[in-house]
């Protein structure tokens, strides 16, 4: 490898599952838990590789602060590399933001989701409104001032008002970055088992561009369909996945990108910790194609340049589809084309009336 890609580490552990998830997770366990970092500093050696951005992503990433020093220490981490964490609020505490600072942790995703008691009640989430404020203090006093947090649109019974307080409460703690996402019930999950009042389409959709006007006002900018960020400070890892850039991902249920090849590890903890190197199925050994690309890429704020499409002689095709579109979901420009906030409610027939 001679130059610098992502790296994913799966941490597929929680003290309780949330009632909307479907990610892969299994109960906490600190033995299990040392066993599985073993198991992730095995294979790490077994691939090498440098990397320039890091995400340990969950499940709750957070409760394996204690090995998250070791496992970096197997990597080649580049000097300026974004290292980020996921953290539920409620786990973190002067002990643990110490542990994520000194380990070389840069920036910490919060899953806040809410903060209105209330809406935190509905989603199952553990923590408080309190607990949020003092995960923020806790991390700056740490010295991690790169503080990503989530919320969720789309509950029952929320209005603009509540987006507004907690998008806003969230910048004045010092989030300097905000994934904004629309409630999906997946199958399987015990919110799929329920019979719940969601708003419906529109009142979904006028709550997404609420959320992209508070976002604005608020001096975030809107660089992917959920994701907001004060600029210089958008998810450096997350835009390879966008920009079709390479990653490593590491643990159960992992998916990479890496060496040309898609490919994924089984949703079993047990097998991963038991082999000596991570048993992968491969996804796609031809990935990049036009499709794949333009899908990825139009999830931008940025868009897609008809300089990139030309790359896969679809630049005529896509000026010529683009005309088609009405002007508020999509803009168009001498360089290329971009969904607008619109768009992004409803990309997927966006997207496919321009590449298909």
């Amino acid at each position: 490898m001679t130059r610098d890609i992502g790296l994913y580490i799966h941490v597929p552990f929680c003290l309780s599952k949330c009632p909307y998830c479907d990610f892969y997770s299994v109960r906490y366990s600190r033995e299990q838990a040392r066993r599985y970092a073993c198991a992730a500093v095995w294979n790490l050696r077994h691939y090498g590789g440098s990397y320039d951005t890091v995400y340990f992503g969950g499940g709750t990433p957070i409760l394996l602060h204690e090995h998250i020093a070791e496992i970096l220490a197997a990597a080649e981490i580049a000097g300026n590399a974004e290292i980020t964490v996921e953290a539920n609020p409620c786990a973190v505490t002067g002990k643990t933001a110490e542990a994520l600072a000194s380990a070389g942790v840069t920036r910490v995703s919060l899953g806040v989701q809410s903060m209105n008691e209330r809406e935190l009640a509905f989603l199952g989430r553990r923590h408080t409104t309190q607990q949020v404020r003092e995960a923020f203090a806790h991390l700056q006093k740490a010295g991690i001032a790169n503080i990503s947090a989530d919320m969720m649109i789309g509950l029952p019974g929320q209005d603009e008002e509540s987006i507004t307080a907690t998008a806003s409460e969230l910048g004045r703690l010092g989030a300097v970055h905000i994934s904004a996402y629309i409630l999906k019930i997946e199958e399987g999950t015990p919110f799929a088992e329920r019979e719940l009042k969601l708003p419906d389409d529109d009142r979904t959709a006028d709550l997404y561009l609420h959320t992209v006007g508070v976002m604005r006002e608020l001096g975030f900018r809107q660089y992917e369909i959920s994701n907001f960020a004060v600029p210089g400070y958008e998810c450096r890892h997350n835009l390879k996945y966008w920009r079709c850039e390479e990653y490593l991902g590491i643990g159960a249920a992992a998916h990479s990108y890496y060496g040309g090849r898609r490919f994924c590890t089984a949703r079993d903890i047990d097998a991963f910790i038991s082999a000596p190197f991570q048993q992968v199925t491969v996804t796609d050994d031809s990935p990049g194609g036009w499709e794949e690309f333009a899908m990825l890429k139009l999830r931008l704020a940025e868009g897609i340049s008809f300089a990139e499409a030309e790359r896969f002689g679809k630049a005529d095709e896509l000026r010529a589809n683009s005309a088609k579109i009405p002007a508020d979901l999509l803009k168009i420009t001498p360089g290329g084309v971009s969904l607008t906030p619109r768009g992004f409610i409803i990309s997927n027939t966006v997207i496919g009336k321009l590449i298909f």
